[in-house]
């Protein structure tokens, strides 16, 4: 079991500062792949307790976003497999999201439902990628894959979202 540290070792004032940059990133990340709220909540205190008692770990100057953001994913994914969330009813409307601090246009609305439709391993590298500005390292990093597959799978993705979109604006031009 890890020792933590006492408030002498500056580890707790170096988890407040990330806490107070990343909590709604993480946050925002944390509901796209949960589809619920407080499970949302939940994940976010476990991401910065896992990050808290394994601080020693991550050395990296600039690399805490990624660090964290992996710790989230992983966390994310163990929650989605526990037979817990199996049960409940996770389908989302975009009105369900966190509030913003400007209110979402239509259109960002409608890309994120597309988003949220995608299957998990492509909705994950868009989020990573576009929503949480990750660049192609520190995804493959989070996910735990190779560069080339995120691009691979960037690709699939965007080609799934302009085939869902582009059919919705078929459909809606034929009403």
């Amino acid at each position: 079991m890890t020792r933590l540290q006492g408030p002498e070792s500056g580890q707790e004032k170096r988890l407040t500062d990330m806490i107070h940059l990343y909590e709604k990133d993480i946050l925002r990340l944390c509901y796209m792949y949960l589809h619920d709220a407080d499970l949302a909540r939940d994940a976010v205190q476990d991401t910065f307790l896992k990050a808290y008692t394994h601080l020693n770990r991550q050395q990296e100057p600039g690399k805490e976003k990624s660090w964290l953001v992996s710790i989230a994913v992983n966390t994310c994914r163990d929650y989605l497999r526990s037979p817990w969330v199996r049960h409940i009813n996770r389908f989302v409307q975009p009105d369900d999201l966190p509030v913003a601090v400007s209110p979402p246009s239509e259109d960002r609305m409608v890309l994120t439902a597309a988003i949220m439709n995608l299957p998990q391993k492509y909705a994950e590298v868009i989020i990573l990628r576009y929503v949480q500005g990750l660049d192609l390292r520190e995804t493959a990093e989070a996910l735990h894959i190779t560069p080339s597959a995120v691009s691979r799978r960037c690709k699939k993705a965007c080609q799934k979202l302009k085939k869902e979109l582009e059919g919705d604006e078929i459909s809606n031009d034929g009403n």
